[in-house]
């Protein structure tokens, strides 16, 4: 289970609680960046004090729990897409839309170290998502045969590196401009016309 997923031991409003701490954590972050005070988390989530600290002894477990979170997201999305040929560059879309969208919390992540537990582990799980993915394009023609993982998240980085600073509409569209750069290099000539 992710830290992102409540314990199922949960009462059903402690687990609300704790998905609406998650969202205005998000918001919250997205909009004033990480540092923003805890207390604006609080207010948005419509909670106390003593919630956020009983699900979330401290800001990195908060950060923690997001990652897990937006981790399952993009494995829903790996699954939802599973059975594309172009799977692969959906997904790759899906994330740079997810780094536009959260640049603070991505550049959160960015400056821990490459090494660091919790960073190695997302990395692994992202690559177990994306292989079947890329295994698909790659059969069908529609990518590059020597992609393989690790550039995946290469090129999560490269988005994500174009992302700073900026207005969520200028992410966006920088964003969007930069996958299409990206995705042209990543395809198979004949899959390009």
């Amino acid at each position: 289970m992710s830290e992102a997923s409540p314990d199922r031991s949960l009462r059903t409003d402690a687990q609300l609680r704790r998905l609406a701490l998650l969202d205005a954590a998000a918001a919250v972050f997205s909009e004033q960046g990480v540092n923003a005070p805890l207390e604006l988390v609080i207010e948005r989530a419509g909670v106390g004090r003593a919630t956020l600290y009983r699900n979330f002894p401290d800001r990195g477990a908060l950060m923690q729990a997001l990652m897990g979170r937006n981790l399952d997201r993009i494995e829903e999305e790996a699954q939802r897409l599973a059975e594309r040929d172009d799977g692969l560059f959906e997904l790759l879309a899906f994330m740079a839309q997810r780094i536009a969208d959260s640049a603070p919390i991505t550049d959160y992540w960015r400056a821990i170290d490459r090494e660091h537990p919790l960073v190695r582990e997302a990395q692994a799980r992202l690559g177990r998502m994306v292989r079947p993915l890329i295994q698909r394009a790659v059969s069908a023609g529609r990518c590059r045969a020597d992609f393989v993982e690790s550039d995946f998240v290469l090129a999560v980085g490269m988005v994500g590196a174009l992302l700073r600073g900026h207005t969520l509409q200028q992410r966006r569209r920088m964003g969007r401009r930069a996958l299409e750069l990206l995705l042209d290099g990543l395809r198979l000539r004949e899959a390009r016309s």
